[in-house]
């Protein structure tokens, strides 16, 4: 009997320590004890406020890093709208047609580009446009839609709108304030028409009197005037919210020979590139110009064998490595005589591509323009183009068009007379006539 009542006695004190023990208040254990608990390195774990969950305050991916809205629409691309993003085609007409319909709905083109036989009359451009953005509606990613407006002889324009000056007599007013007043009258002519690109300013130095393709295109034969010039041009147009492009990398001013007809060889070294020609664009890149378009030039001292146009040794190792470039690179159009007359041009939109490109330019013959896409294609799924460089090279497309708030909503048109009324004042300001 003493011994059950023994027994029970110690069952009643085992029960009341057990609820003290329940009771008590807790402490965290520190490092010393030996604990298991989840703060491994032994330091304090700040809550996030406001009762947010840890792995979703500041942001919700696994490397640490701010949400990326470019990186979640890459993700829904699939592998056609990304080869789509790369290529940039022209059309024939006035208006869209089966063609313009097919690249966009089949093919996914990234972007048009506009010559002079597309644009008639205000009315018509406006239209037009319009039209390829609602054809485009259904695609995730909004259209580029370029011209080459540079004023001068240069001009996409309709009649409607007062001309220009060129580059020349911009560069020998020697006013910067002039050239980024016309800029930003370029872009507001190109935003009223719902263009969101434009591929000026020109940075070439014009150093050889005997080119037949820059002269008056470029603003002066030195680097200061050139870069001067074209910046104040650039940030007038960026003004706007179209993207100026500068052109034609690595340098097409001291060529005796027209890219749009044959091959220009352009024999300077690194050492005078540094020096003269690099210089505008170099310093472009500084002040924020996002897109780059490469030239048709063969430059033996840098690549004996591909045009800067598709040669990994301009683009990637000059432009992206030694200029620090991380924006677009588009090639001039690739159905130029420089390429058409010398290479097989699917092989070298390829080239373009591996070598640090993002945009082919394919004005021009749709034979040609589905030449590029089919090689595109095929230089994928062979694995010639990875897909992790397909991924970088639309991603920095995508992130340019995030940038400036492309959307493919349609545009009013511009305001001619008011755009006039600028031109005329800020002309008569500078004493400038209009001379193409």
């Amino acid at each position: 009997m003493k011994h059950v009542m023994r027994i029970t006695l110690m069952a009643i004190i085992i029960f009341m320590l057990a609820i003290s023990a329940a009771c008590a208040p807790k402490q965290a254990p520190n490092a010393n004890q030996g604990s298991e608990a989840p703060e491994q390195s032994g330091e304090h774990v700040q809550q996030p406020e406001n009762g947010a969950n840890p792995q979703e305050s500041g942001n919700n991916n696994s490397h640490g890093q701010e949400e990326d809205s470019v990186r979640d629409m890459l993700e829904q691309l699939s592998t056609a709208e990304k080869i789509g993003q790369l290529v940039m085609v022209g059309v024939e007409g006035t208006a869209p047609d089966d063609t313009a319909r097919q690249f966009i709905e089949s093919y996914h083109v990234g972007g048009f580009i506009f010559y002079k036989n597309n644009i008639s009359d205000t009315k018509q451009a406006v239209g037009f446009i319009n039209e390829l953005k609602k054809m485009n509606a259904h695609n995730r990613v909004p259209l580029l839609l370029s011209v080459d407006e540079e004023g001068g002889r240069v001009s996409r324009m309709p009649e409607q709108f007062q001309a220009l000056p060129a580059a020349q007599t911009i560069g020998a007013s020697g006013s910067a304030e002039l050239a980024s007043g016309l800029g930003t009258v370029v872009g507001k002519e190109l935003a009223g028409f719902g263009l969101n690109m434009d591929f000026a300013p020109v940075m070439d130095i014009n150093s050889n009197p005997d080119n037949p393709v820059i002269g008056s295109r470029s603003f002066g034969n030195d680097a200061k005037t050139v870069s001067e010039m074209g910046i104040a041009m650039l940030q007038g147009i960026k003004q706007e919210g179209v993207i100026p492009v500068v052109k034609h990398f690595p340098g097409h001013g001291d060529t005796s020979v027209d890219s749009h007809l044959g091959l220009p060889v352009v024999e300077h070294d690194m050492e005078r590139l540094r020096k003269l020609e690099l210089v505008p664009f170099a310093k472009a890149m500084e002040e924020g110009a996002d897109v780059v378009m490469v030239a048709h030039l063969l430059m033996p001292k840098l690549d004996a064998e591909q045009p800067a146009s598709f040669s990994k040794a301009v683009i990637h190792d000059v432009l992206r490595e030694e200029l620090g470039f991380e924006g677009v690179v588009v090639t001039d159009d690739m159905t130029m005589g420089a390429i058409v007359k010398h290479y097989d041009i699917g092989e070298a939109a390829v080239k373009f591509i591996q070598g640090g490109g993002n945009i082919v330019l394919v004005g021009h013959e749709r034979e040609r323009q589905l030449a590029v896409i089919d090689a595109l294609t095929a230089a994928v799924k062979r694995g010639d183009i990875p897909a992790e460089v397909l991924d970088e090279r639309v991603y920095t497309i995508l992130k340019l068009k995030e940038k400036y708030g492309l959307k493919d909503d349609p545009a009013s048109g511009p305001d001619i007379e008011a755009i006039n009324e600028e031109i005329t004042d800020i002309l008569t300001k500078y004493k400038i006539k209009t001379v193409k």
